[in-house]
């Protein structure tokens, strides 16, 4: 995963380190505190969140708004290390909770690349709070042989939008808005997906380019190398920088340097919002 995070990954935090600490996650200070249970101060103001353990995992149940206003309970695995907002799994009718969509890949999970959809929900609830107009992925990946059944995932992109608490001890995950709480989700405009290579993770290499997408209609290609940004080498971007500006916004134009066949060229990358 160190490729695709651009940083050299040493291992990660699991069930029994969460399980005998209360642990604070605070998105945007980019800190975690530990503290024990007994110890930890609770939001003033904020909510707490039912946390069910099964298999060593945390998961929570929200409120889904479908298109016909109807809301359903879903049962979510909370998930720090997945960075889209919310993905459904096994459902059989897309259109149900998203008027448009677009075949996408999904991320990069221990098994590999995930496939499937992307589209945009009316609205989550989470307690109180409500989140509208969220990103969401369908994925194809088949969840029926699970040990523990579930209706999808709650992502960092969601998770970033509070400081968070995760008590396993009191079975309770405690949320309050963080900053950026109602800045609107937004989704890759470029159609790229790349990953850092090199001993320092400073050379970004396309992976793959979604057809049809604003980097497929100009000709960006698998294997090609994306050296800088509006004139910015990428060496000295982190790939959470370079997200954020594929992101950025609609019809922005980007100029990139691109290095294919021991040849630099320049392109115009358009971005597009096809969400």
């Amino acid at each position: 995963l160190s490729a695709y995070a651009g940083m050299s990954i040493h291992g990660l935090l699991g069930y029994d380190f969460f399980s005998k600490l209360a642990v604070k996650v605070n998105f945007n200070d980019s800190l975690i505190t530990v503290m024990r249970p007994q110890n930890l101060r609770r939001f003033k103001r904020g909510i707490k969140i039912p946390l069910k353990l099964e298999g060593n995992k945390p998961y929570i149940t929200a409120n889904v708004k479908l298109r016909d206003g109807t809301m359903q309970q879903r049962k979510l695995i909370v998930d720090l290390g997945a960075g889209h907002a919310l993905s459904l799994e096994n459902v059989q009718d897309k259109s149900a909770y998203s008027a448009n969509f677009i075949a996408a890949n999904l991320g990069i999970g221990l098994n590999g690349l995930i496939s499937g959809y992307k589209g945009r929900i009316e609205e989550i609830a989470l307690g109180k709070y409500k989140l509208k107009n969220v990103l969401t992925a369908f994925p194809d990946n088949d969840t029926r042989e699970l040990k523990v059944m579930r209706d999808g995932n709650l992502g960092a992109d969601i998770l970033k939008k509070f400081v968070v608490i995760f008590d396993y001890a009191d079975s309770a995950l405690y949320i309050k808005p963080a900053l950026d709480f109602k800045v609107p989700f937004e989704h890759d405009m470029s159609g790229l997906e790349y990953f850092a290579a090199g001993e320092n993770y400073n050379h970004v290499i396309v992976d793959s380019v979604e057809p049809g997408s604003p980097a497929d209609k100009i000709g960006l290609c698998k294997d090609d190398e994306i050296t800088a940004i509006n004139f910015k080498p990428v060496a000295d971007m982190s790939l959470e920088q370079i997200d954020q500006l594929f992101k950025s916004k609609n019809n922005r134009n980007l100029l990139l340097e691109i290095y294919r066949n021991k040849v630099r060229e320049r392109v115009i990358l358009t971005l597009k919002r096809r969400i």
